[in-house]
């Protein structure tokens, strides 16, 4: 899909909700193979049926009202909703050879997601002691318009990132996201912005070369 410098990773976009028990599975699998040497890394872009997520730090007096299936996830973080409207990103990469440090890997995503979304027109950034990606809102507010989430087995990524494109932010009502009370939801159509599916994942494979390299020099890794 991204045409460009990085052949050896797959990019897979569906264009149908894939229910999140199953992509997990999948996911878990894929991972597994990569660490065994089995299957190349993997992009996968996509959108799940609407469900609750809990990681591995979930509080279960943040699950408010669970309208939707909720899912055991095995990544880090708290509670989170997935569904219609949100894309999900995926990134399954082998760090034996990108550099041993998730840290350096989460903030590359972070950046990856900050520099798609300014494609758009919106300025997001990071926020001191706040996973995930801060916008402005309609009323001036501060609010999340993206999720980060991430698992490593064996050195091998998994989960990724989750933007909000157009998905119903009264869905997120049954949960407190990713523990954070005092901040609100956004969107991109909630600001104002249309952004297809199809466009959000053109614009962020665009942007993968600027991930993958800014990732290799946060982690000292040379060609």
């Amino acid at each position: 899909m991204s045409g460009n410098a990085q052949p050896e990773i797959e990019w897979r976009r569906e264009t149908a909700p894939v229910p999140y028990r199953a992509a997990l599975a999948e996911m878990e699998a894929r991972n597994r193979a990569i660490g065994a040497g089995e299957a190349g890394e993997l992009i996968w872009l996509l959108e799940h049926p609407p469900v609750y997520t809990a990681g591995t730090s979930a509080d279960g007096a943040e699950l408010l009202d669970p309208r939707f299936e909720v899912v055991e996830a095995g990544r880090g973080g708290r509670y989170t909703y997935h569904g219609p409207g949100q894309r999900i990103g995926y990134v399954l990469l082998d760090l034996n050879r990108r550099g041993k440090d998730v840290r350096c890997f989460v903030h590359a995503i972070e950046g990856w997601v900050i520099d798609t979304l300014a494609d758009f027109g919106v300025e997001s950034w990071r926020a001191e002691g706040r996973i995930g990606i801060w916008t402005r809102d309609i009323d001036g507010s501060e609010a999340k318009i993206g999720a980060i989430g991430v698992r490593v087995r064996k050195w091998v990524t998994m989960h990724g990132f989750s933007v909000n494109l157009s998905p119903d932010l009264a869905h997120f009502a049954g949960i407190v996201p990713c523990g954070i009370a005092e901040y609100g939801v956004t969107s991109l159509a909630r600001l104002g912005i249309a952004v297809a599916p199809e466009e959000w994942d053109w614009a962020l494979a665009a942007r993968a070369d600027g991930f993958l390299s800014g990732l290799a020099r946060a982690c000292g890794v040379t060609a």
